[in-house]
């Protein structure tokens, strides 16, 4: 689970049908998460006596705490709306146009510079170890950075002539 945080690239859940304990932990754990409206997530060991210890960790960062510990404790279901509203998914389409809706998000991410998104995606997860005002410095650290990068010219440049961006995908500097 933790390779998918560390991994440059976002990583998208596709969901159909239940994530169960370790399905459950894997979609808590991915960047983005596109399920079927019928969807359901569940943490169920503590019916057979088996508190989902590992799958609770990334559930207890992804959703509030009293959600998290609600799923663990009682071993019930949630559906898709409920997920969605405490943030253990991203979206919610017909069952039907899940793939479509995963290669969507896919393609959209796809379109800008890789490595501004995986500055990006490196920087979220560590910021949030952080207290806010460590945060905030931090993310100041990581903007003067970002703005070296050639991508990040290219796209300001880009915007102000009015044009589609042409990156080149790497962290070269200027």
């Amino acid at each position: 689970m933790m390779l998918i945080r560390r991994m440059e690239i976002p990583v998208i859940a596709e969901v159909r049908g239940i994530a169960a304990a370790a399905g459950c932990q894997l979609v808590a754990t991915c960047d983005v998460v596109v399920a079927s409206d019928t969807s359901k997530f569940v943490v169920p060991g503590q019916k057979v006596g088996l508190f989902c210890s590992t799958p609770g960790i990334p559930l207890a960062r992804a959703v509030p705490h009293k959600i998290a510990l609600d799923m663990l404790l009682t071993g019930e279901p949630i559906d898709a709306q409920t997920a969605l509203r405490c943030g253990l998914v991203s979206r919610i389409v017909p069952e039907k146009d899940v793939k479509f809706e995963a290669l969507k998000v896919a393609e959209q991410i796809g379109q800008h510079s890789r490595a501004v998104t995986a500055l990006g995606k490196k920087f979220f997860y560590s910021q949030t170890e952080l207290g806010v005002s460590d945060a905030y410095r931090f993310g100041g650290k990581i903007m003067t950075e970002n703005l070296k990068f050639k991508d990040a010219q290219e796209g300001i440049n880009a915007f102000v002539e009015k044009r589609k961006p042409s990156f080149r995908h790497t962290d070269e500097k200027v």
